[in-house]
């Protein structure tokens, strides 16, 4: 059975807004909640970066849509990983739980509305299959990684959706200058 990237891509989106409203109206559930929103949203955004965005970029010119969802990765994993240092009871958390789902949010309106549709209409069935299982196995490898704990090969996966030049070269500590928000 093959399975379109694209609607890979919507159901983990549909799941990552589940998620925020179980996290929103039940704080009781808050601890157990958040390591489970940040896994899938590090697999998520690790594996789109490393087999989506490529192939948006080159093979469905979304060249600058992708850098623009680069960045917004790296804003999203900053908060995210402010979200699992803080304390579920806390006011701080509300505040940066509302911040995460108005990042993330803004990104799947963005990515639904600009990059998927563009895949969908300039990559082949078959393609956009090929690219599903690619978004799998990426996303199981990902799977238990956390927010802040990018390897140089990911920095590097980063600043070439960026169209960072030169990345290929660069010590760790620049790449994660160069991908920063």
């Amino acid at each position: 059975m093959t399975i379109d990237v694209v609607d890979l891509i919507m159901q983990d989106h549909r799941e990552v807004e589940r998620l925020f409203d179980e996290l929103r109206s039940h704080p009781e559930k808050r601890r157990n909640l958040v390591p489970v929103l940040t896994t899938l949203l590090t697999a998520h955004s690790r594996a789109e970066e490393a087999t989506v965005y490529p192939a948006a970029k080159t093979e469905a010119g979304e060249t600058e849509e992708v850098a623009h969802s680069q960045e917004e990765h790296a804003e999203a994993e900053q908060l995210l990983e402010r979200l699992g240092e803080a304390n579920p009871e806390s006011g701080e958390f509300d505040k940066l739980l509302e911040q995460v789902m108005r990042s993330i949010n803004h990104h799947v309106q963005e990515e639904e509305s600009d990059v998927l549709p563009g895949m969908k209409e300039r990559l082949s069935d078959q393609r956009r299959a090929e690219l599903g299982e690619a978004f799998i196995e990426a996303r199981k490898r990902h799977l238990g990684q956390q927010p802040g704990e990018a390897t140089k090969e990911q920095l590097q996966t980063q600043a070439r959706n960026l169209g960072v030049p030169g990345a290929a070269g660069m010590s760790r500590e620049e790449l994660e200058r160069e991908t920063k928000p």
